[in-house]
């Protein structure tokens, strides 16, 4: 099957460049602390450009690969087509501001002499997508290609960026508002990095004015995949809409090869799915959302505030959804057709939460931790079920959900580099989470209670790197006479990553993770998605599609980071190794008792850091079972990362996602 994707190709085409970063000098990456003002030009804020202490050593590039980088860029010089080629394709320019990642520093103490002092004025600078750098004031847009993308960017408003600071005019600076709102800058999907400063020639001993920096990334995504001449998929979004932080997505499937129903109907051979989401002030969020496709509608409404900071004292949200799905109740024996049933329900969904700040004792700097308190409403409406037999009593009827969670929460953020950038400054979530939930269901057929519990920790060490765990255990209770354990999960996650290694100007991590969802007493027709590629297994699509009620898959990574430039992305290569274990017992169970999918590649990730659509992955892949090919092997491409963060904030109390 061949599939490519329509954005890397146009990107090719018609931005070749843009992304190249210039020479970075001076900026001191622990914290952006600016400089003695005595020192600094009135002009620039941050500092002018000094040489970097920690500029590459020579000594420490492996002979050969000097020798290699010096023959490329010599074979570049030559005028032949080959030659000017070579000078496309590779970036040669000196990279001496991400050599050996960054000095790894805790987010919480920094900018501590302006504590409590009166804001006085906030400028604020956004930067365009291409051409500029917080790390070299300097640096300006300089080629036609640079300008050219920036003319089609609308570049971030002020009122968007002033959305996300923790701070107004006239405020009290409080203890990580700084760095807080730093952080959270660089959280969102429309900026690539955020500075926020203290002005240092304007501070006096009572008020400061404040510098906010942040860059871009050029928000339009779109892509393409083929997988003959009459089916693929298109997809087109905004992550930036009017250079307003609005997202808006668009995801269109044609030409699906489905199989008719039970009833002899045709497939939907087409599929939609698309959201547009709104950001406000006081970091409250909207979002409608629609999906469409074969067995499947639903659609729904929502309005959230999260505990986005250790200091957000409210949070909660509200959302209503319908569901119109045609579903297999009772799985049939091996080799006989799946009988579908309709099933349509709404549910409206609403909590509210309240953090408290415990007392400390550290001399006037607060206590991280959190006590959490919440609770929360859910009402589900059932309009058509499927036909049972009566030995398989009634799993679906009327009901609402009462929730409440007590939870304990510690969260420190820690900075770093090349983790899933290619040199960007990159937040890492560490701390203690907590908490237990107890819930109670009211219905027309038998009451049930529910509780749930949850751990989860996560430290980081410069010399050693990070290491996550979290496990969550959840069950309901029927309240009848034979008091049974039903729906039950067990959900466990590890995700874990080493120091950063050096060999000369190439780098690199070892990453594993893994996630474990174990269904426990599940109700008929209850199953999972099985083993695919965005659960369990990279690249991996059987067919038929495996079914399960519980599964367990492992994913591991070494990821080396090249000093070379493909036409503006930065390149990488990368190892990986997968297994997913799983079991279709009815119910649900151990996933262990039978051997698992496995999957082994190799291939290259290219990452824009500048782009909404930022990582792209060509990459070769073996599967020895479960993979209708005569060798088993395959080559795909993906933007999906295969490790990601967690944090330690409490959201919604609620029930384990089953899926």
């Amino acid at each position: 099957m061949f599939r490519f994707r329509f954005f890397f190709l146009l990107l090719l085409l018609t931005l070749p460049g843009l992304a190249r970063h210039g020479r970075a000098q001076g900026f001191d990456p622990r914290g952006a602390v600016p400089p003695d003002s005595l020192k600094a030009r009135d002009a620039v804020l941050p500092a002018a450009p000094v040489l970097r202490p920690d500029a590459p050593d020579s000594l420490r590039r492996q002979f050969n690969q000097e020798r290699m980088r010096l023959r490329l860029q010599a074979y570049a010089r030559r005028k032949t087509i080959m030659g000017k080629a070579v000078a496309a394709i590779f970036d040669f320019s000196p990279r001496s501001n991400e050599q050996a990642g960054l000095d790894v520093v805790l987010l919480d103490r920094q900018f501590d002499k302006h504590n409590f002092k009166v804001v006085r004025r906030i400028n604020i600078r956004p930067y365009s997508a291409f051409g500029y750098s917080l790390n070299d004031s300097l640096r300006q847009p300089r080629t036609f290609l640079e300008r050219a993308g920036n003319a089609l960017h609308v570049r971030t408003s002020k009122t968007r960026i002033r959305q996300v600071l923790t701070f107004r005019p006239g405020d009290v600076l409080q203890p990580q508002d700084l760095t807080e709102s730093e952080r959270l800058l660089r959280q969102t999907p429309e900026l690539l990095d955020a500075r926020v400063l203290v002005n240092e020639r304007t501070s006096t001993a009572d008020s400061v004015d404040l510098e906010v920096l942040t860059t871009d990334v050029f928000s339009l995504t779109g892509g393409a995949e083929l997988s003959n001449a009459t089916a693929g998929r298109i997809t087109l979004g905004d992550q930036n809409f009017l250079g307003f932080g609005h997202q808006i997505d668009n995801a269109y499937t044609y030409g699906r090869n489905l199989t008719p129903n039970n009833e002899g109907e045709q497939a939907q051979r087409w599929a939609y799915q698309g959201s547009y989401t709104v950001p406000f002030r006081h970091f409250f969020q909207a979002q409608a959302r629609y999906l469409n496709e074969y067995n499947q509608e639903r659609g729904g409404v929502s309005v959230r505030r999260d505990f986005y900071s250790p200091t957000t004292r409210y949070a909660g949200a509200f959302s209503a959804d319908w569901y119109d799905l045609m579903i297999v109740p009772v799985l049939p024996p091996l080799g006989e057709p799946l009988v579908f049933q309709p099933l349509r329900y709404n549910i409206q969904d609403a909590w509210v939460g309240r953090s408290i700040r415990l007392r400390s004792f550290d001399l006037g700097y607060e206590n991280p931790g959190r006590l959490i308190v919440a609770s929360r409403l859910i009402r589900t409406t059932y309009q058509r079920v499927p036909v049972l037999e009566p030995n398989q009593g009634r799993p679906y009827y009327n009901g609402t959900l009462l929730l409440g969670t007590l939870g304990y929460s510690v969260r420190r953020y820690y900075k770093d580099r090349y983790l899933f950038g290619f040199g960007r400054t990159e937040d890492v979530p560490t701390g203690t989470l907590v908490s237990g939930t107890v819930g109670y269901e009211f219905n027309n057929v038998t009451p049930r209670r529910y509780f749930a519990g949850r751990l989860a920790t996560g430290a980081f060490s410069p010399t050693r790197g990070y290491l996550y765990t979290s496990v969550e255990l959840g069950v309901y209770q029927r309240l009848d006479h034979t008091r049974t354990w039903e729906q039950g999960l067990l959900s466990t996650e590890l995700t874990a990553f080493t120091r950063l290694y050096h060999r000369g100007n190439w780098q690199y991590r070892h990453f594993l993770s893994s996630r474990g969802t174990i269904g426990l007493d599940r109700r008929p027709g209850e199953v999972l998605l099985g083993v695919s590629d965005d659960r369990g297994i990279r690249g991996f699509a059987p067919d038929p599609a495996i079914r399960a009620t519980s599964r367990f898959a492992l994913k591991y990574e070494t990821v080396l980071f090249t000093p070379l430039s493909l036409v503006g992305f930065r390149l990488a290569g990368v190892v990986f190794a997968d297994a997913a274990w799983v079991t279709e017992r009815q119910g649900g169970g151990s996933p262990f008792h039978q051997a698992p999918y496995t999957g082994f590649g190799v291939g290259l990730r290219l990452r824009n850091e500048f782009t909404a659509f930022r990582t792209f992955q060509l990459l070769l892949g073996f599967y020895p079972k479960g993979l209708l090919t005569p060798n088993g092997v395959r080559m795909f491409e993906t933007a999906r990362e295969a490790v990601q963060f967690s944090d330690f904030g409490l959201g919604a109390p609620g029930v384990g996602v089953y899926q």
